[in-house]
């Protein structure tokens, strides 16, 4: 990447911030917090836009998502096999492209929207006392600002959804269970529409509904939006019914590339690879160890248990690219563990690595800066195993009031129906 002193600068003065403002107690007004977070996100896309090097994925798998849906053709067969996902997210890439934004800011401009909405969510999910500081913290988020504004990975727009989802959900627990279940469930699905990783969020939403009848309205709900977007490709992306089973098919697959972080990287040497057999231990290792961590967590708020399931994915999972590591931050930050910073920060670190030095390097040259920082990787995870909500594991379902402002936390006991 071009610029990548001055947008590691900034992404550096972002951290210095967050540590002062845990330090000092800051808790700055909503107003200050989105002008922070909007000239973080805004100089550094506008570094990312002006750059010659721009993400491969970004260039060759987004935007044919969108000049696909511009044409009226299905995003999952006419993107050079890039988008795996549900066409929401191409819809929105084609009625930018279509108003003639160049592609190199409206692919960056639905992350970057989404990540600023993003700021104040996250104030909420940290409920009264800690709201405004979590919020000021996120909106200096260093990982939060390379993949929303240099990668355009569409991680905030599954976390905006996902986030806003928590909110509603604990709002449902002291007015209008059915109908705050219901929409929970609404957001939920929306998260789900973006990429398919926001179903290990789904247990924590269901976790905050008070009661197996609103808890079975939430469920149903969050099936709704992905089985509407699937059901309306003929009409929206002009697929074909009978290519409709293939789409579904090339949504369902669990691509076996490994080789970039953690355990598969140091076994085969932090190149990527092909191995359907690594993957699919990988994928065992997921299911057994997140499975430990719901029986574990069971009786912890659920902010905390999803951390708990995220961080534990990012430890075990055999494949991973550098956005994934935003999927926990929105809950480490707005719930912050003891040792929650060294692992922002370790992470944050890692993929800045990524993004700004390996880019300043092509083909063979970059490959062999490549291996040695996906290697470097395996010294995070017992960073990330640490920084799991250990303590939070017998709360006895305690969580935490929804609204933000300076007054003391107040515990509502969960239901335990």
């Amino acid at each position: 990447m071009d610029n990548a002193i001055l947008t590691g600068c900034l992404l550096v003065t972002g951290v210095v911030l967050a540590l002062l403002a845990q330090w000092k107690g800051w808790k700055p007004s909503f107003a200050v917090t989105l002008a922070v977070g909007i000239g973080f996100r805004v100089a550094i896309m506008i570094l990312a836009v002006i750059s010659v090097w721009q993400p491969v994925d970004f260039v060759n798998s987004f935007k044919p998502a969108g000049e696909a849906i511009l044409a009226h053709k299905d995003p999952v067969l006419e993107s050079n096999g890039g988008w795996h996902f549900l066409p929401t997210i191409p819809y929105i890439y084609g009625l930018l492209l279509w108003l003639n934004i160049p592609w190199e800011i409206a692919g960056r401009l639905v992350t970057v929207v989404a990540d600023i909405i993003l700021i104040p969510l996250v104030g909420k999910l940290a409920g009264r006392g800690d709201g405004r500081l979590r919020a000021f913290q996120y909106a200096c988020n260093p990982l939060a600002l390379l993949v929303a504004s240099i990668h355009g990975q569409v991680e905030p727009v599954s976390l905006v959804f996902g986030v806003a989802a928590f909110v509603v959900a604990r709002n449902a627990r002291t007015s209008r269970p059915v109908r705050n279940a219901i929409v929970a469930g609404l957001l939920m699905g929306l998260a789900l529409c973006a990429k398919s990783w926001p179903i290990w969020l789904v247990p924590g939403m269901l976790l905050f509904l008070p009661g197996l009848r609103s808890r079975l309205y939430g469920l149903f709900a969050t099936g709704v939006p992905p089985l509407f977007f699937l059901a309306t490709l003929p009409i929206g992306a002009g697929t074909s019914l009978s290519q409709l089973p293939e789409v579904i098919k090339t949504i369902g697959d669990v691509r076996p590339i490994i080789g970039e972080w953690g355990w598969t990287a140091i076994a085969v040497g932090g190149h990527w690879t092909l191995d359907a057999d690594l993957a699919r231990y990988g994928q065992w290792m997921i299911y057994g160890s997140l499975l430990i961590v719901g029986i574990l967590w069971r009786r912890a708020d659920p902010i905390d248990l999803t951390t708990a399931l995220l961080l534990t994915f990012m430890v075990v999972t055999p494949r991973l690219g550098a956005q994934y590591l935003l999927w926990f931050m929105p809950f480490l930050v707005a719930r912050p563990t003891r040792l929650a910073w060294p692992a922002i920060i370790g992470t944050s670190t890692w993929a800045a690595i990524g993004y700004l030095y390996l880019t300043q390097y092509t083909a063979a040259d970059w490959a062999a800066l490549h291996a040695p920082w996906a290697m470097s990787s395996i010294v995070l995870l017992p960073v990330l195993a640490a920084a799991l909500p250990w303590g939070a594991r017998r709360t006895g379902g305690i969580v935490l009031d929804t609204s933000v402002d300076d007054q003391p936390r107040s515990p509502v006991r969960a239901s335990t129906s």
